[in-house]
């Protein structure tokens, strides 16, 4: 595992410093960072702005140049404008960063940076619950050679198999305050899913899941099955989910006939359940 993504506006720029301390005694890694929430969101995107808050990037990860700077799911009124894209390609021309991409929270949003010259990678929700990137979104990014980077692989844990009815989150979690889509896009918290009926699912999925891999292990091979898939971004509490999770870039893809019963599942169930925008 050598790519690390993160953000301006995780912990507040902790993160970002965090990686730093981390990157003054280890090489050959790959950075990824994201601008545009916090206080430019949503209406304060300049040339200014932009330039400003990745060169607070740079000096937080202690680095002379960023490897990948993401557009963190700016509005697509921003993205439609496309002058942002305009300081990103003056900044990689200027030697500030190396590459640009987006993270977007729709279909609609990643084909609109699709088009956009210049642009390395995609962030985007794909999971067993998320299906719907892989009707347009993935062939077109595949045959333009822009890389997908898949976030929330797990639906915030859904797709983990240990979650229950019972289970409490803790009040800084925004499984607990976001569950519902009180603070921002529904969709990034359980793929969009209302809780109990995730569970639902969940359990129906588990009842799939191979006896040589553990029910996150097969979410995370669902993913990596598909080719135009660079590199998946799941989080972790512990060492040993950490290595569980990578483990699963080793197993043998998933069969097709259950491919086959989790894109039926999709389309006659979970499509419909999904809430926000997608």
């Amino acid at each position: 595992m050598r790519f690390i993504d993160t953000a301006d506006v995780y912990g507040d720029g902790a993160s970002e410093r965090s990686i730093g301390q981390f990157l003054a005694s280890h090489a050959d890694l790959t950075v990824a960072t994201k601008l545009g929430r916090g206080a430019i969101y949503p209406d304060g995107y300049s040339r200014d702005s932009v330039r400003k808050a990745t060169q607070c990037s740079l000096e937080r990860l202690g680095i002379d140049k960023i490897d990948l700077t993401q557009l963190h799911c700016v509005p697509p009124a921003v993205l439609r404008d496309g002058k942002i894209f305009n300081w990103l390609r003056e900044m990689r021309d200027d030697g500030m960063i190396s590459r640009f991409g987006a993270s977007v929270e729709t279909v609609e949003e990643g084909s609109i940076c699709l088009e956009q010259e210049g642009l390395t990678s995609l962030q985007i929700i794909f999971n067993i619950f998320r299906q719907k990137p892989l009707e347009e979104l993935l062939p077109k990014a595949k045959e333009k050679g822009i890389g997908i980077i898949v976030r929330l692989p797990l639906a915030s844990g859904l797709l983990s198999g240990k979650m229950t009815r019972e289970t409490v989150f803790r009040p800084d979690d925004h499984r607990h305050f976001n569950r519902d889509g009180q603070q921002f896009n529904v969709g990034e918290t359980f793929a969009g899913l209302e809780y109990a009926t995730g569970l639902g699912f969940a359990e129906i999925i588990a009842m799939q899941v191979p006896p040589s891999m553990s029910m996150a292990q097969m979410a995370l091979r669902w993913i990596l099955d598909h080719d135009a898939v660079s590199v998946v971004i799941p989080g972790a509490s512990s060492i040993s989910q950490v290595a569980s999770n990578a483990g699963a870039s080793s197993l043998e893809p998933l069969s097709d006939s259950l491919h086959n019963k989790l894109a039926a599942l999709y389309r006659s169930d979970i499509h419909a359940a999904i809430r926000g925008p997608y």
